[in-house]
């Protein structure tokens, strides 16, 4: 699974006073045969985020075929669960219309934040509208710390599946605090409504390991395939690849996942966020480098083997 990367795509040049920083999390979605929305998450200068988009042209994405100057999601109601930032995780088209699975973060003051998984549907402006003031994944006794950072696929039945990052405790990494973070999965009948009980698909491998970025899952005919970045003590994240037949047990095939940290430039420290989507003929993988997205996204393509 070689992956060839054809650049960096988009970094905020900091004129915007919601976007003076980052574009995280790309969120690809395929608009037609000739383009492509991406979606991210900029911070404005108190560190609050908000989503944004681009339209990509579909066979050469890193072509930028127009730049919507406002944010298509803002931060959410003082108080609630995403006051401090948006970030963008998933779309789908529901039976409501096409609708964004996001992340929506607060901040804390005994540990950094927390992260829930919220929903807002699009309108025909382009703006998303929150369905819901509450998280669609809260807290539960045995996932009271962060519930968030949702792939979700809609299967044949009309069902719906996701999985999505869960921690289990807090800890420290040096002197920083840091969630410990692993990938989990669960179903709902109608994309709102999504079961309590949930099974593990993803965890550590080894003692180093402390965390997973978004998962992104797609299914090629009867197999689903997962793309996730992976967060450890002795190097900065990396990506990671695995595979299930049923979405519940998932094989890790890491050493498969051919698209390394570059020499220099923006994406030299880590690669992290991957998003995969097949578009006029490709297969294209979306992720961010420095600093979690400081430096901006850029884009790969699949090498046919």
């Amino acid at each position: 699974m070689k992956w060839r990367k054809l650049g960096r795509i988009f970094a905020p040049d900091g004129s915007r006073r919601w976007a003076r920083s980052y574009a995280i999390i790309p969120t690809a979605e395929l608009v037609d045969d000739d383009r492509l929305r991406v979606y991210y998450a900029s911070i404005d200068e108190e560190r609050n985020g908000r989503i944004g988009v681009l339209e990509l042209d579909a066979r050469n994405p890193t072509h930028i075929l127009h730049d919507r100057p406002d944010p298509v999601l803002d931060i959410g109601e003082l108080g609630c669960f995403d006051d401090s930032g948006v970030n963008p995780s998933a779309l789908v088209q529901s039976e409501v219309g096409a609708v964004m699975y996001y992340i929506g973060w607060q901040r804390c003051e005994r540990v950094p934040y927390m992260l829930f998984a919220g929903v807002a549907r699009r309108g025909e402006d382009g703006v998303f509208q929150r369905l819901r003031r509450t998280p669609i994944l809260d807290r539960t006794e045995t996932e009271p710390f962060v519930r968030s950072a949702t792939t979700i696929l809609r299967e044949p039945d009309g069902s719906y599946r996701c999985w999505y990052v869960s921690a289990h405790r807090w800890g420290y990494v040096g002197e920083k605090q840091y969630p410990e973070y692993i990938i989990r999965t669960t179903r709902s009948d109608d994309g709102l409504n999504w079961s309590r009980d949930s099974v593990i698909a993803i965890n550590f491998s080894n003692p180093s390991e402390f965390g997973f970025g978004r998962p992104w899952v797609i299914k090629d005919g009867s197999l689903y395939k997962m793309w996730y970045s992976i967060r450890s003590r002795t190097e900065p994240y990396r990506l990671g690849y695995a595979e299930s037949e049923d979405g519940v047990s998932w094989a890790r095939q890491d050493h498969r996942m051919q698209l390394m940290r570059s020499e220099d430039g923006w994406d030299q420290e880590m690669i992290c966020y991957p998003c995969v989507i097949d578009a006029s003929g490709g297969r294209y993988l979306f992720y961010n480098g420095n600093s979690h997205g400081a430096t901006g996204f850029g884009v790969a393509v699949l090498e046919k083997e």
